[in-house]
Formats: structure tokens, C-alpha cells, sequence
């Protein structure tokens, strides 16, 4: 089985942001436990949720309760399930979000998670954002108390530059494992900071990694057609008889052994096309095609500001995780 190294755990190469499940528009708790069921069930052994996955004005953690019942309900074994989530971001009442990256605040929050979770310690906790109010060596302190007491095994960090990295990495060690950017076919703004990730041996989790084939869940509906930018994703797709989203993360895949998607989902459907694109082996010519050749970065994207979504799927489907 194809697998990825994420710290000393291995991982399946696509992952289930379960973002698009708990925030406004979700899915309704049946829909929303087949279609992480459904991920397990296709091998998937990584969930992203975070403690502000929820609609504005409802309960914080909603997010990871969902998670929690669905692995507890799950029929199979769970052993090999890594569930990631993530603290220093919030829910204002206007539906915008807010970043609260303070030490005392994330020690508390890593331990309701936790509480939530219902597990001693937290297999991955990433830092959403960087907080502009707070030193970013404070918010990793903290990181840092919560990795020697226990509450959290691995860490990760989220939104961040190449310096954020190397600094993270000076105060967390080898303790961090994973980093979680924006990067799409259509966003591409962290191509430094995947190459970063590849020297140190740190896995690169893609949030919102359908930009381009398909909008995020932060963007709201959108019933345009396939944006002509993106054409060759479609060709190779019509070309393979699969959809458009599973070449875009075959893409991703074929960008750097440490890269791990995670693009939401809603349906059981779209999760199984999905966890599928492991399988999905990209040829030298379509390689060419799509901008990718032997282990060059690809050139930057056309200039397309908006995203397409495939008729076989809907955008709460195709959603990545993650917020900007």
C-alpha cells in the first residue's frame, strides 16, 4: 500500500479535511458520519477537523465531536486513524474568523480538544495562524509545554512563511512533523514553502487543494463550467474516464513524495473518488501536459481568479480544508 511518512507515522497519500461537515452548509449528521465512514472504509487514515470547524454562533468544537462519533460508531478498526486538529483560530458573528494564537488560550484549547476527542493526547495539533498580536516563538512555547506534558504527540503549524518554519523548527525540533498551506492548481504562493518542507523531511498538507477544478468551502457556491486555465486537468480526465478533482490531486501527489492533501467532502461519493487519486499514476506525457516534469516545479498558474466546479460534484463535495 502506497503510504506517506508523516513524522513516524504513515499516513494514506490523501487525507479527509472534514471542515466542509461541521461549518455553515453542512451536511446533516447522517451524511456527514457515511461520508467519514466512507473515507475509512476506502483506507483513509487522516482526518483534519479544528476546534473552530462550526457555524458562527453555535458551539466551539463541533467540528471534533462529529470526528469523535464517527470513530467511535466506525464498524472497522481504528487503530491506524491519525485525527489532526488544530487551535488559535475562531468564529466571529458575522461568520468572519478570528486568531487568538496566546499561550494560555492554545494550552486550554489543546486540552479541550483533547476532552472532545476524547483521547489523552492528541495525535496532531497544528497551529491555525500566526497571531499578529502575540510573538510566533510565545504561540510555539506553547506548542512546546503541550508536546512535553503530553497533551499532544505531534505538531504541526498552518498559514505560515519559510521563516515561521525554520523557526518553528529551531523550538519544536523534530516534534514537528507537518505544515498546512493553501496550494492548488490555482494557488501556488507556497511553492517555497513546499520546497522547504521536502529538505527537512516535513509532510506539506494542502488545504483547499481543488482551487482551480473546484471552489473552496470559504468561497460559497459557484455553477461555473470548467475554467479554461485549467483545461488540461479535464483532458487527462476525460482521457483516464475519472474526474477532474482526482487528476488535480494525483497532481499534488506527483508534486513531492511529502505532500498529503486533504480536500473536504460531504458525500460518501466524492470521498471515495477522492481517496482513489493514491492509485492514480500520472504518465510522462500527462505530466508534460499538466505542467509537471521529473521533479521541476511547475510554472505559475494562468492568471484565473476564480475556481470551476465539475458537474459529478458539488462544491460542498469538493471543498478543501482549511482556512486562509
Amino acid at each position: 500500500m502506497r503510504t506517506r511518512a508523516l513524522g513516524d507515522l504513515r499516513v494514506w497519500p490523501i487525507g479527509l479535511g472534514a471542515m466542509p461537515l461541521s461549518i455553515e452548509g453542512h451536511p446533516g449528521e447522517a451524511r456527514a458520519m457515511a461520508t467519514i465512514h466512507a473515507a475509512l472504509d476506502a483506507g483513509v487514515t487522516l482526518v483534519d477537523t479544528a476546534d473552530s470547524y462550526h457555524p458562527p454562533g453555535e458551539r466551539r468544537g463541533l467540528g471534533e465531536e462529529l470526528v469523535a462519533r464517527a470513530l467511535a460508531s466506525y464498524s472497522g478498526a481504528t487503530d491506524d486513524v491519525l485525527i489532526a486538529t488544530k487551535g488559535g483560530r475562531g468564529r466571529t458573528p458575522d461568520g468572519d474568523w478570528s486568531v487568538n494564537a496566546d499561550p494560555g488560550h492554545l494550552k486550554r484549547a489543546a486540552q479541550e480538544s483533547a476532552n472532545r476527542l476524547g483521547v489523552e493526547s492528541i495525535g496532531l495539533y497544528q497551529l491555525h495562524k500566526p497571531d499578529p498580536a502575540v510573538p510566533y516563538a510565545e504561540s510555539l512555547g506553547a506548542i512546546r509545554e503541550l508536546l512535553d506534558d503530553g497533551t499532544i504527540r505531534l505538531a504541526g503549524i498552518s498559514n505560515v512563511d519559510t521563516a515561521q518554519i525554520h523557526q518553528a523548527r529551531e523550538i519544536l525540533g523534530d516534534r514537528l512533523v507537518s505544515v498546512q498551506n493553501r496550494y492548488s492548481p490555482a494557488i501556488r504562493d507556497s511553492e517555497a514553502e513546499l520546497r522547504l518542507c521536502a529538505e527537512l523531511g516535513l509532510a506539506f498538507l494542502p488545504w483547499s487543494p481543488l482551487g482551480g477544478i473546484s471552489r473552496s468551502s470559504l468561497d460559497g457556491v459557484s455553477e461555473q463550467g470548467a475554467d479554461p486555465a485549467f483545461a488540461a486537468f479535464h483532458q487527462v480526465a476525460r482521457e483516464r474516464g475519472v474526474s477532474p478533482q482526482r487528476v488535480a490531486l494525483a497532481w499534488l501527489l506527483a508534486r513531492s513524495p511529502v505532500v498529503v492533501p486533504i480536500p473536504g467532502a460531504s458525500r460518501p461519493e466524492s470521498v471515495r473518488d477522492s481517496a482513489a487519486a493514491a492509485e492514480l499514476v500520472l504518465e510522462e506525457r500527462e505530466k508534460e501536459l499538466l505542467g509537471l516534469t521529473g521533479t521541476e516545479s511547475p510554472p505559475p498558474p494562468p492568471d484565473s481568479s476564480a475556481g470551476s466546479v465539475d458537474k459529478e460534484r458539488s462544491v460542498a463535495d469538493t471543498a478543501g480544508a482549511g482556512d486562509g
